[in-house]
């Protein structure tokens, strides 16, 4: 029974996470460690990657310590993480060139406005699901190749590797035996056709990205190898890759198209199984790989909120209005309404569905009477509006969710919850294991080494914690939700 556990790996924005999980999905060990964010300039993010892979390899080992097991009691590993986050490293030493450039980064935005016009959008879009932003990784590369010494040379000559985090993870667990990357990940570089399943040379060359510089992409779950015995003392097969949001919709057991999921973390993502055809939105939402099993592809539409546990990060760390995340429900919870503040967090420009780089963040409604307790639920209820903001536009594209699957951090908190019940119309279910993205990383590892035959039977291993219905009518919540509207106008770029 012991070998019946899996190990996930969750590289995330802010934190590095592995969980061990049983094969009924309940945690059995957990580690996590937090690591330095850069700032080098405005609206630059960076992470050291070297960092990044030292801290997986350490909650690894805690984690499995944690669990009461040995390594060798680990029947397959999953890898789930960050997605567009961009490295550039060294085939030889396996050193990146420079610090990997973030998924939030918005330093290439000039250059997409410089891309992008009607046509070449259309086309972009009709190719990747995607859309001309600093988001994805194309313009991170060329940024890369360009700022960097002689990094365009060593690539065109082979030299270098580029990976998405997953990437960069694989390479060092396996000793650099392996360069790959899945489906999901690959759909988020603007350089993967989706509909073709394969990088696409059209775009290689729009983008002036050398071939080689590319991982071999897989199906989510697959071997992608093994993790070497030296680093947590036995090999273990890795068994899946999968991009943050994708996991988090495996996690939540959204495999029916009309299934919805959202994570509320560093930001807020909500997709939306779509089945095996991929949809093209009117609005400006994202089509994108859900997963790919034995060489079959289900879509999802994306919607993609670029601040929303960060949002409280900031209150916290940069405005000092508590000590800890947790207290944000009492704070909030003191007060019945925000007296009109609104948050609009574009720290780094707004995602779907204004696609706004130039966006900048503001608290509206500020009067002598306003507290920390208005501004802290103006905070929460920030991502609630966001989140309106992509149901709306999912409407207009497909059929809209009629409950929501949700999940991250943030929903721990009951009032979010409740919020989000209330502003959406639409009733909310909160899962037992909230940790749903390394759970779906884990999900995908065992259905490639058979500990579960199907997606019907993980689909029979979700199980709800609390179900939040809708409480306040449609009519109270329009006029809040204009209120929002006319804040996001007042910010716009």
């Amino acid at each position: 029974m012991s070998r019946r556990h899996l190990l996930a790996i969750d590289q995330g924005t802010t934190s590095s996470r592995a969980i061990v999980f049983d094969s009924e999905g309940h945690i059995r060990g957990r580690a996590q460690r937090e690591f330095q964010q850069y700032f080098p300039q405005e609206a630059w993010v960076e992470h050291d990657a070297n960092d990044i892979i030292a801290d997986v390899i350490e909650v690894c080992r805690e984690a499995i310590d944690d669990a009461g097991l040995e390594a060798d009691e680990i029947y397959a590993c999953g890898i789930t993480n960050q997605r567009e986050t961009t490295v550039i490293w060294d085939r030889s030493t396996g050193e990146p060139i420079a610090r990997a450039i973030v998924w939030q980064d918005r330093r290439t935005a000039e250059r997409c406005r410089e891309l992008a016009d009607e046509r070449t959008e259309s086309w972009l879009q009709d190719k990747t699901g995607l859309l001309f932003d600093p988001y994805f990784s194309a313009t991170k590369i060329a940024w890369l190749l360009d700022n960097v010494d002689g990094a365009r040379k060593r690539a065109e000559a082979g030299e270098l590797a580029f990976g998405n985090i997953d990437s960069w993870l694989l390479w060092h667990l396996t000793g650099g035996a392996v360069h790959a990357t899945d489906a999901t990940n690959a759909s988020r570089t603007l350089l993967f056709n989706i509909r073709e399943q394969a990088w696409d040379e059209e775009l290689l060359t729009f983008f002036d990205i050398p071939r080689a510089l590319l991982p071999e992409v897989r199906d989510t779950a697959s071997d992608f190898g093994v993790i070497k015995k030296d680093l947590l003392g036995a090999e273990i097969p890795i068994a899946a890759m999968v991009g943050d949001q994708q996991a988090a919709l495996v996690g939540q057991a959204c495999f029916e198209p009309g299934m919805a999921k959202s994570t509320y973390g560093t930001g807020c993502f909500l997709m939306l199984n779509v089945g095996e055809e991929a949809v093209a939105s009117r609005h400006r939402l994202l089509t994108t790989v859900a997963y790919r099993i034995n060489g079959r592809t289900t879509y999802a539409l994306e919607g993609s909120i670029f601040v929303a546990g960060a949002a409280i990060q900031w209150l916290r760390d940069a405005l000092h209005m508590f000590e800890k995340a947790e207290q944000t429900q009492a704070l909030a919870s003191s007060v019945d309404h925000t007296g009109g503040v609104y948050l609009v967090p574009a720290f780094t420009g707004l995602g779907a569905p204004y696609w706004d780089p130039e966006a900048r963040g503001a608290i509206l409604g500020l009067t002598r009477d306003t507290g920390i307790e208005q501004i802290v639920r103006a905070a929460l209820e920030s991502t609630c509006y966001q989140t309106r903001d992509l149901i709306h536009a999912i409407g207009d594209d497909a059929e809209p969710p009629r409950e929501l699957r949700v999940d991250g951090g943030m929903v721990a908190n009951d009032l979010v919850c409740s919020c989000l019940a209330d502003i959406l119309q639409t009733p909310v279910d909160r899962p037992e294991v909230i940790e749903t993205t390394a759970l779906g990383a884990a999900y995908m590892a065992g259905l490639q080494v058979g500990l579960y035959d199907s997606l019907d039977a993980i689909a029979k291993l979700w199980r709800a914690e609390r179900h939040f219905a809708v409480d306040k009518s449609a009519s109270e919540v329009d006029a809040l939700y204009e209120g929002w509207c006319e804040a996001v106008a007042r910010v716009r770029g």
